[in-house]
């Protein structure tokens, strides 16, 4: 498995054309000029996520030795990776702005969820090297995990809008919460929250609450979770069917997110390389769907892309 010169001349052309319209004009500094534009350090950034290379260090060897004549100043390893990791604003922004084109904010609603990423093993003891971000929690499909939580909301075509971090035994309404409150914000704080589409929300039993729903209505956001069981409400057996198959696609992104861009094989050691690596990720994913769109292929499709 490979990735095509051409598939790579794609991605920065585009990269480059959103760099233009949706970050500002890159500040110029005295002395020695970057041996990489911005938008070739983005490029590589997405590329680098891809699961076609087991890590950083076999990308780096991939490029060096395959794609010298595509980055002529490609500069020694640990430059590149501090490269991408000052360029985490970029990537959330071209994230968000792929999926402003992708027309994510006139979709007719957003599954909202959440999925446990581990970041190292939960038997090894002591705090590890992220213990700001770091924590033991359970996953429904993983077990006990020592990792992060990742909530992400997702338009009915897979795009992804925004998205958070917590530790894993973060709980799901309080990563809503926040979420949500900077979404109504007119200025963001948190660069990754993106903007909501219609303010209707589907999400599981773990954001179910009567005060949450309260207080996210007055944050313009219409969340419909499905009740949990001790809850009195009861829906009907077709409404749970439908609701369950529309929220679905949440799963789809998150399993392209894990096999696809390596989230799941991914231990970053910091929290800045963490950010960069999930900004590039999350970017990546939505330049694969607009990719897909240009030739006619349908959003998901992944073979055709990545050879």
């Amino acid at each position: 498995m490979f990735v095509s010169e051409t598939v790579v001349l794609e991605v920065y052309v585009m990269v480059d054309d959103l760099s233009v319209t949706a970050l500002p004009p890159e500040r110029r500094r005295r002395g020695q000029p970057p041996a990489l534009c911005r938008s070739e350090v983005v490029t590589l950034a997405i590329l680098s996520q891809l699961e076609c290379f087991p890590s950083e260090r076999a990308f780096y060897r991939f490029v060096d030795a395959q794609w010298r004549h595509l980055f002529p100043r490609l500069p020694d390893r640990s430059q590149l990776n501090r490269a991408i990791r000052a360029q985490y604003a970029a990537l959330v922004t071209i994230g968000r702005a792929c999926a402003r084109r992708l027309d994510a904010l006139t979709a007719p609603y957003e599954v909202l969820d959440t999925t446990v990423v581990a970041v190292r093993s939960a038997k090894r003891r002591g705090v590890g090297t992220m213990p700001e971000v770091g924590a033991i929690g359970y996953s429904t499909r993983g077990g006990w995990v020592n990792g992060i939580r990742l909530l992400a909301a997702v338009t009915p075509t897979a795009t992804i809008t925004g998205w958070g971090i917590a530790p894993a035994n973060a709980g799901e309404r309080a990563m809503a919460d926040v979420l949500l409150a900077e979404r109504a914000l007119p200025i963001q704080t948190l660069r990754s929250a993106g903007r909501p589409a219609s303010g209707l929300y589907l999400t599981d039993s773990g954001f179910a609450g009567r005060d949450a729903r309260q207080r996210w209505l007055d944050w313009d956001a219409d969340v419909l979770a499905s009740p949990q069981p001790d809850s009195g409400e009861r829906w009907s057996a077709p409404v749970r069917a439908l609701h369950t198959s529309k929220r679905q696609i949440v799963e789809t992104v998150f399993g392209r997110l894990k096999k696809t861009f390596r989230l799941e094989r991914d231990r970053p050691r910091t929290l800045g390389g963490l950010l960069a690596r999930l900004a590039a990720k999350i970017a990546g994913s939505n330049l694969l769907i607009q990719l897909n769109q240009q030739v006619g292929r349908p959003g998901l499709t992944t073979v055709g892309v990545v050879l």
